[in-house]
C-alpha cells in the first residue's frame, strides 16, 4: 500500500467485518514489544543481534498483515460472486464471511479460532 498503511481484519460484532489500519508506526512499536519480550525471556537465546531479530519480526507482521488484506479480498470476492445476491451486513453475509475465512486460513495451513459473539 502506497499510503504506507497495513491492515489487520477484524470483526466488530453481528455481521460488521472492517480492515483495521495499523501505520508502519504501529508495526514498528509492535516489533519492539515482541524483541523485547523475548529479550525478557530466560529460555531464548538469540544468535543473531537484537535490531536484526526486530527486522525480521518487523518484516514477518508486515507479511502477515498483507495475508491477512488478500484473505479478505478473496473472501469478499467468493461473497459476491454468489448467483444470488447477498447483502454485506446480513446474518447471511456474516456467516458465508465466517465459513470462507476460515477455509482460507486452513488452506493457508493457519488453524482459524473464530471470535466469540
Amino acid at each position: 500500500m502506497s499510503s504506507g498503511k497495513r491492515r489487520l481484519a477484524a470483526a466488530k460484532g453481528k455481521g460488521e467485518h472492517r480492515l483495521i489500519r495499523l501505520s508502519r508506526e504501529k508495526t514498528i512499536r509492535l516489533s519492539h514489544l515482541i524483541t523485547d519480550l523475548l529479550v525478557s525471556r530466560t529460555d531464548v537465546e538469540f544468535v543473531e543481534d537484537r535490531d536484526t531479530i526486530r527486522q525480521k519480526t518487523l518484516q514477518i507482521l508486515q507479511d502477515l498483515l498483507k495475508e491477512e488484506e488478500a484473505v479478505d479480498t478473496e473472501v469478499k470476492k467468493k461473497i459476491t460472486s454468489q448467483k444470488k445476491e447477498i447483502l454485506e451486513g446480513s446474518e447471511e453475509w456474516d456467516v458465508l464471511y465466517r465459513k470462507y475465512y476460515a477455509d482460507e486460513m486452513r488452506r493457508m495451513g493457519i488453524a482459524h479460532q473464530p471470535h466469540e459473539k
